[in-house]
């Protein structure tokens, strides 16, 4: 059992508070991400649970053993780091030995366990060689052959792969999904990458400023996002957002802003009326070319291939960005119209930033 619980756990380093009083449970077998921007905390949670930092206050358990006092090799897990820390003069065979033989392991273990560590990894014909003549992938392979060899039940990887090219990563990507499903360990990875942590995880973990903003699987995150940092991070291109107010109309309820004026979903209560609020919404929820619709003016188009993106502006207002069918025949300076789906329309609180639908 390799379920990891942190309850209260806070990190201090001098008057400044990294963590701050984060409550998490990791899943057995779970690939559990976390995810924020640079200086959010995850990366000082990651080393509380593998014992490099010690936290100020809290408690961290892992398999129903309380670790805070434990030194990072008495608790069990395998780690791998954005430094690969591969030793450059041995070769790839004694790296992923190394571990083993510094448990005194017997060397005929060593050996099949190399060789069944590498074999998975994809690296059997690099055994003889040495770091500096691996690729970047293959230096990434030969990093997690050395941490699965020592057959840990928690695996900790802190960006391993923001050093790789952008096929290499989603290569390794694949990689790694394929290593937990066969290992059936829990992973807990830590990144800035939205697109690992979508396609990764089981589950997300969105921090920012030391606190815990959400958690939920993939999906979840993204169609119902706890906070408006939490929608402004996921998704590509950031999620449009507007500020404006609530008003009654007809019997349900629409935003205003500027000249935009968007019905909203029947489902909203009605007390929501008055209040100012930012609505935000994706780009694949706007329709350009509404027949009704606000007008706007284009400012740019960006062709992606399978669609486009067209960025407008319209009434002063913050500019827009929406999906389109790259046939679209749209250039810098049209006009058009448009609208959002009622139903892809999210309400945050103006002040506290936290969703209100």
């Amino acid at each position: 059992m390799a379920q990891i619980v942190l309850k209260d756990v806070v990190k201090k380093f001098g008057a400044h508070v990294a963590v701050k009083g984060v409550n998490l449970q990791v899943r057995d077998s779970e690939f559990l991400i976390m995810v924020g921007p640079s200086g959010c905390g995850k990366t000082t949670t990651l080393n509380m649970i593998s014992g490099l930092e010690r936290p100020t206050s809290g408690e961290i358990a892992i398999g129903g053993r309380v670790v805070n006092d434990l030194e990072p090799g008495e608790r069990g897990l395998g780690m791998v780091f954005q430094d690969l820390a591969l030793f450059p003069h041995l070769t790839v065979y004694e790296n992923i030995a190394f571990g083993l033989r510094v448990k005194k392991v017997a060397e005929r273990e060593v050996d099949s366990r190399v060789r069944a560590a590498a074999e998975a990894m994809h690296i059997s014909p690099l055994l003889a060689k040495r770091p500096a003549q691996c690729s970047g992938g293959e230096s990434q392979r030969v990093a997690l052959a050395r941490t699965i060899v020592t057959n840990p039940a928690v695996f900790l990887m802190d960006e391993p792969l923001s050093s790789l090219d952008a096929k290499l990563r989603v290569d390794m990507r694949t990689e790694l999904k394929r290593l937990h499903a066969r290992l059936k360990a829990t992973f807990v990875y830590v990144t800035h990458d939205q697109a690992e942590a979508m396609t990764m995880a089981d589950r997300i973990v969105v921090m920012s400023g030391g606190v815990v903003e959400q958690v939920g699987e993939p999906l979840e995150i993204y169609r119902k996002p706890a906070s408006q940092f939490v929608a402004g991070f996921f998704g590509t291109p950031t999620m449009n957002f507007l500020s404006g107010k609530i008003e009654s109309a007809n019997g349900g309820l629409v935003f205003q802003a500027s000249n935009l004026r968007q019905r909203l979903a029947a489902s909203l209560p009605s007390g929501l009326a008055g209040r100012n609020v930012v609505l935000g919404v994706r780009s694949e929820h706007v329709t350009v070319g509404a027949n009704g619709g606000t007008p706007g003016k284009v400012q740019l188009i960006e062709p992606l291939g399978a669609e486009s993106l067209v960025f407008f502006e319209f009434g002063g207002a913050t500019p827009l960005v929406a999906k389109i069918d790259p046939e679209r025949s749209l250039d810098t300076g049209d006009n058009l119209t448009f609208d959002f789906d009622p139903a892809g329309c999210h309400l945050f609180d103006a002040d506290t930033g936290a969703r209100l639908n």
